[in-house]
């Protein structure tokens, strides 16, 4: 009897001994291979301590010695499988690590964006991703990875706070056009406008020329000029995916750029914590606003827009497009569910007699709305932090984009319904109606964009973009560093979906591999600075070409509901587009500045080329029959 509770007494030991090392060694529970794996170990009693990595065979790989000092140690494992820990002089392990293949972690992404593009179900490719990338997480185990992408992956998207306020503000503003539509607000500010835009060049040159007045959030603009232009550009025979370009192509570009927008506070942090790595005294305001001649991306992704629009040419998928639109009058493709969801009979049109004040007041209630919540917000954190610079720039760096949204459209369907009320078009109980067919109009976005963030989560957690930074050498020549940094934020955003996510995971690294190479390379003074404003730029525009360019990108699925286009339509004709001014942005802008070549001769090349290119491989559209321009009752 003794020895047997000797022996439980051992064993009880033994497993409180294994606990208390388990939770002094801190590790990730999987990791990828050639990956740095952060490995730390609590000294609270050992000065020091020798902890041991082996394989699956008990085969040495690896020994470190933690100390007071040197608490944390790095290892890069080249072959998949599982490790274990060991103290020193100790048989049993204290932890175990799994490593996985890191080319894994870019199957999710891409199995995603394949499927999209073949058979044409966002909702079934994005699952696809997201449950393959949930198989790798949780080792393997197909059944643990169905329950974990409902309860876990899934679930935790819906409940972050921010994710909640976009989803809310695009159900309200969903149930803002519910409103306007059958008010007769719609029809009536699309008879005024088309009064202007009497033409489908004119059409589409002001659906620009409004994206680029919404600059201040890229979520505001794509649903706000996606909904309101759509009535004009259908009547004018424009098809959804152009309509959808556009909106696109005004959002994200136009919002990453100016110096007032939702971006701007996110931006400057992130540059202003590089430049504090590399000991800078740079003010980040001053390199944000040196870095705008080098945002070529953006810039002539706004150019090409309008040259498109102005000069009636298109090539590829977006002629067919627009030649389908222009002579059938079949504005999308039929036989989609997308489009079907999307369809115009999801709202109807009221019988209201038109009235443009009843769109312009709530839309216009959106726009100077969430401008005055983004002051308000601003002003309130300057004063929670104690600051005495209540300078534009400084209040707009501090807002709350999300709450001065989410009060704007909330406003904006409190107008709506009052206005229609009052005039006595509708009951309470019919507008109610009406908003809520808005809202349900819009389920399809939001249950796109869960999934959408989602597989963001997903590529996060499988480190995607830590491997394809970690196979991009760091031996080269520092000309080349901003052309070889915008390809790689523009792989990372496009496989991710989000260039906020790629600008946060990048600029920390390149802001001080920019410097160490320059100093390497003995570059000192303009030269330098040359580099590293190149860097800074290249992240911001790669990261903005790859969110462009990916269909599980939120601004993406974004455009495509707001225009109420089948997505992979959209992205399938958006893509040459942006891949052509992508390329030419990298010869002509991004290499030849780095030599110090002017960003502003580069910008004026740049146009020249995609001017030439459209005249020599665009086709010109056919004319819109005039008949097609009557009134909208």
């Amino acid at each position: 009897i003794l020895l047997n509770y000797s022996a439980k007494i051992f064993a009880l030991l033994i497993l409180f001994n294994s606990i208390i090392f388990s939770q002094q060694i801190e590790h990730p529970k999987f990791s990828l291979t050639g990956i740095k794996v952060n490995i730390s170990y609590d000294l609270a009693e050992d000065d020091s301590i020798k902890i041991l990595t082996a394989d699956s065979e008990k085969r040495l790989v690896n020994e470190f010695l933690f100390t007071k000092n040197s608490p944390r140690q790095e290892i890069i494992f080249n072959n998949a499988g599982s490790y274990s820990f060991y103290i020193d002089g100790e048989e049993k392990s204290i932890s175990t690590i799994r490593i996985i293949p890191g080319w894994f972690s870019l199957i999710p992404p891409v199995l995603a964006i394949f499927l999209a593009l073949v058979i044409r179900q966002v909702i079934v490719s994005l699952a696809a991703g997201i449950y393959v990338g949930a198989f790798f997480i949780y080792d393997y185990d197909p059944f643990i990875a169905f329950l974990r992408f409902a309860d876990s992956i899934v679930l935790n998207s819906l409940t972050d706070p921010d994710h909640m306020f976009v989803i809310t503000f695009t159900l309200l503003i969903g149930g803002v056009v519910g409103i306007i539509t059958k008010n007769g607000g719609t029809a009536g500010l699309a008879n005024i406008i088309t009064k202007l835009a009497k033409t489908a060049r004119s059409g589409m040159i002001a659906s620009w020329l409004m994206g680029l007045a919404v600059f201040f959030d890229d979520y505001a603009n794509s649903l706000i000029i996606g909904n309101m232009m759509r009535p004009i550009t259908d009547k004018l025979r424009i098809s959804r995916e152009k309509l959808a370009y556009i909106v696109d192509s005004t959002a994200a570009p136009i919002a990453s750029v100016v110096i007032i927008s939702t971006w701007i506070g996110y931006e400057l942090g992130l540059i202003g914590e590089g430049l504090k790595i590399i000991g800078s005294t740079e003010n980040a305001y001053d390199v944000f606003i040196s870095t705008i001649p080098y945002r070529f991306y953006p810039i002539a992704a706004l150019f090409f827009v309008f040259a498109t629009s102005y000069f009636q040419r298109d090539f590829g998928p977006m002629y067919r497009a627009e030649k389908r639109a222009r002579l059938t009058g079949k504005l999308f493709e039929t036989l989609s569910s997308e489009a079907k969801t999307v369809s115009e009979d999801e709202l109807g049109i009221g019988k209201a007699k038109p009235k443009w004040y009843n769109a312009a007041v709530p839309i216009l209630m959106i726009l100077f709305g969430t401008v005055a919540g983004l002051i308000y917000t601003g002003i309130t954190k300057l004063e929670e932090i104690g600051s005495s610079n209540y300078s534009i720039q400084n209040i707009i760096s501090n807002s709350d984009s999300y709450s001065a949204l989410l009060w704007a459209s909330l406003l904006a369907c409190f107008i709506a319904i009052v206005m229609t009320v009052w005039q006595g078009i509708q009951s309470l109980s019919d507008v109610i109606n009406s908003w809520y067919k808005g809202v349900q109009s819009m389920l399809l976005a939001c249950i796109i964009l869960v999934l959408a963030w989602s597989i963001s989560n997903v590529t996060t957690e499988l480190m995607t973009a830590d491997y394809l930074i970690s196979i991009v050498s760091d031996a080269i020549n520092p000309r080349f560093l901003p052309v070889i940094v915008f390809i790689v934020c523009a792989f990372i955003s496009f496989a991710t979906g989000t260039s906020w996510g790629t600008m946060a995971i990048v600029m920390p690294i390149v802001i001080p591999l920019a410097s160490l190479l320059s100093d390497n390379f003995g570059f000192a003074g303009d030269d330098k600075i040359i580099i590293i404003h190149g860097v800074i730029s290249s992240v911001l525009t790669g990261s903005v070409f790859g969110d462009h360019c990916s269909p599980i990108a939120d601004t993406t699925i974004l455009s495509s509901i707001a225009s109420k286009c089948n997505h992979i339509d959209h992205v399938r004709t958006q893509l040459p587009y942006a891949m052509l001014v992508g390329i030419i942005c990298m010869a002509a802008g991004d290499i030849p500045t780095a030599f110090g070549f002017s960003p502003y001769f580069s910008l004026v090349i740049i146009f020249g080329v995609l001017i030439t290119f459209l005249f020599i491989f665009g086709k010109q559209l056919p004319e819109v029959p005039q008949k097609r321009m009557s009134r909208i009752d």
